[in-house]
């Protein structure tokens, strides 16, 4: 037989129970903001992610290292002065309306043994040197000069592209001197152009780059000619600065990779807030 407790264990254990009733009722109570339970609140808000808690438009950590957007006013301050070329170099007023009519043509796709997209890239790239758009349609400001050197051109665009897009554009131009070694185009008038393309050297600056020698052998005023282009684009954040050079006298290989090298140093000069000085800046 089990014997019963003693009457003070049992008003003790009956006190605990009552204590213990109370503190679940105080819990358990609908006002869950109310001074009753201040611990758990604060809890909660420990628990929240830093970013959350800081006040909208207050800083939440260390400074991003990516550079800033580029602005219309900043891409027009990015783009090369007679000052940052060597050469005698002039520069023009009229750069966005040139164009090279040999860069016309229909892409002959039967010179391709592979495949019609191989065709289609290579329309991308007359089209795209025709239009200045070869690193595609700019997602943000874009701003554009030119420069001239007898019968030669220099021509230099800078704008803001979608980050994806951009990187996608790049390694496009570095499968182009495989796909589009040579080939044929055809222009309106009939004439048959011969194109090559081959990689060309670009100066290690920016976060990527790439570059192409393109040359266009065909008429030009009825004369035989061929057109030399030496290309190079370099990218810069989500901001990317394009130059062109040549023309009918040869590339222009030591001019465009001068261009590379003080452009992107405008670019980043203005991507980080600053104004790139009227007088070009000593590279490497």
């Amino acid at each position: 037989m089990s014997r019963r407790p003693s009457r003070p264990v049992r008003l003790l254990a009956s006190a605990l129970a009552v204590g213990a009733l109370l503190t679940t009722a105080a819990c358990s109570d609908g006002g869950g903001d109310s001074e009753a339970a201040p611990d758990t609140a604060a809890a909660r808000a420990a628990e929240r992610d830093p970013a959350e808690q800081a006040p909208t438009g207050s800083p939440t950590g260390s400074a991003s290292a990516s550079p800033a957007t580029l602005t219309e006013s900043g891409a027009k301050a990015a783009l090369l002065t007679e000052a940052d070329l060597e050469g005698g170099w002039n520069q023009v007023q009229d750069a966005d309306r040139w164009r090279d009519r040999l860069l016309v043509g229909e892409v002959d796709v039967s010179d391709f043994l592979t495949a019609k997209t191989d065709a289609t890239d290579c329309q991308e790239l007359l089209d795209g040197l025709y239009r200045d758009s070869l690193l595609g349609e700019p997602s943000g400001p874009s701003a554009l000069t030119g420069f001239e050197q007898g019968d030669s051109r220099l021509l230099e665009q800078v704008a803001g592209y979608d980050r994806a897009g951009l990187d996608a554009r790049l390694k496009w131009m570095g499968t182009l001197p495989d796909t589009c070694d040579q080939f044929t185009a055809t222009g309106s008038a009939g004439g048959t152009r011969t194109v090559q393309v081959t990689e060309a050297s670009v100066p290690g600056t920016g976060d990527a780059r790439q570059g192409l020698r393109v040359t266009v052998q065909g008429d030009a005023a009825d004369n035989p000619a061929t057109l030399t282009l030496d290309i190079a684009a370099v990218r810069v954040g989500t901001s990317a600065l394009t130059v062109t050079g040549g023309g009918l006298d040869g590339g222009q290989e030591s001019a465009v990779e001068q261009a590379v090298r003080q452009g992107t140093e405008r670019l980043k000069t203005v991507l980080d807030g600053g104004t790139p000085s009227p007088q070009p800046t000593p590279v490497d």
